[in-house]
């Protein structure tokens, strides 16, 4: 027995000790399986009230944050420039990475009875109603922003809580608005 190991074994130590490395990263990582995505939300759910938005799966909130509303936020909207966040059922129709804001999912006000309502009524319904993060630049705010109601109508909340709406509320979503 030598304290000498042959010269062979030696040589083939870097790619024996990188397969190591690699067998023990693919392990820790579940044998290579991509990380399970989040499962999505059913429904949102905002209640005015008391400036919460929900987000729903198989009927049970499993999210809850605070927001901020309409610079008037009691009652429905009725026409374009009250500065009222709607209320009723919409669906979440699309979304905006570019935005103004932090982020943009878009709610599909006006509906049907919104239409009608403007129609009869003469004035315009109004649009682009959105679940939306701060304005770009000041996510510093954070939840300050909280504090008064400040948006034409959306819904917003601050840029982290934006990015797991995003993730977690794909196009075709529910939303139901409530006083």
């Amino acid at each position: 027995m030598t304290d000498r190991i042959p010269a062979s074994i030696v040589a083939r130590w870097p790619w024996a000790l990188w397969s190591i490395a690699v067998f023990n990263l693919v392990c820790a990582a579940g044998l290579g399986a991509q990380p399970a995505s989040p499962t999505p939300a059913d429904k949102v759910v905002v209640h005015k009230k008391t400036h919460t938005l929900e987000l729903m799966r198989n009927g049970s909130a499993f999210r809850k944050y605070k927001v901020a509303l309409g610079t008037a936020p009691v009652g429905a909207k009725t026409q374009q420039g009250d500065h009222k966040t709607p209320e009723g059922t919409y669906v979440i129709d699309r979304r905006n990475a570019h935005s103004q804001f932090y982020r943009a999912l878009h709610i599909s006000y006006p509906n049907a009875e919104d239409r009608e309502r403007a129609q009869e009524s003469r004035i315009p319904a109004g649009g682009d109603i959105m679940i939306h993060g701060l304005p770009n630049g000041l996510g510093r705010v954070g939840s300050a922003h909280r504090l008064r109601d400040w948006t034409d109508g959306c819904i917003a909340v601050t840029d982290e809580e934006m990015d797991e709406i995003w993730d977690l509320v794909p196009n075709g979503t529910t939303i139901e608005i409530l006083p």
